[in-house]
């Protein structure tokens, strides 16, 4: 095969259309323009969201509130009594690894874990939480576990 023998596949290349070239062409005249105004002219161009002057439609819809607040928001994974008596047996440790290992919570990195007092427990547990509700505190305490709030960083 020669050098020369050598095209492109059929319908990969187009012609590209010459514009201004008598009305013949099919685009003559005004050249797919239109009549007169701003946007017949060369050089012209507008900003996205531009309406002609009319106020546009992203300065009037609503801004939403408080976005930036999300930023410095704690995630806070909750779980009740009713839930460690089912679960845990009698003298568990109850702590961000066992949890996250039985799926009530997400273990990723900075995941403050709550306890809440829903639900009746009977087993002795040692739990680990950053957060308890006075309810979980005095269950867990009259029912002879023993509770380590961890420290919040």
């Amino acid at each position: 095969m020669k050098e020369f023998e050598f095209k492109p596949a059929k319908g990969s290349v187009k012609k590209s259309t010459r514009k201004g070239r008598g009305n013949s062409s099919g685009k003559g005249g005004e050249s797919g323009r239109g009549h007169k105004g701003q946007k017949s002219r060369t050089g012209y161009s507008r900003r996205t969201g531009f309406e002609g002057g009319q106020i546009p439609l992203y300065r009037r819809l609503p801004k939403k509130r408080g976005i930036g607040n999300k930023l410095f928001q704690e995630s806070i994974c909750v779980v009740n009594l009713n839930k460690l008596e089912t679960f845990f047996q009698e003298g568990d440790v109850v702590d961000a690894v066992s949890l996250g290992e039985k799926g009530f919570v997400k273990t990723k990195r900075g995941v403050k874990i709550k306890i809440l007092g829903t639900g009746e427990i009977t087993k002795k547990l040692i739990v680990h939480a950053h957060y308890f509700s006075k309810t979980a505190l005095e269950k867990l305490k009259s029912c002879g576990g023993s509770v380590n709030q961890l420290s919040e960083r």
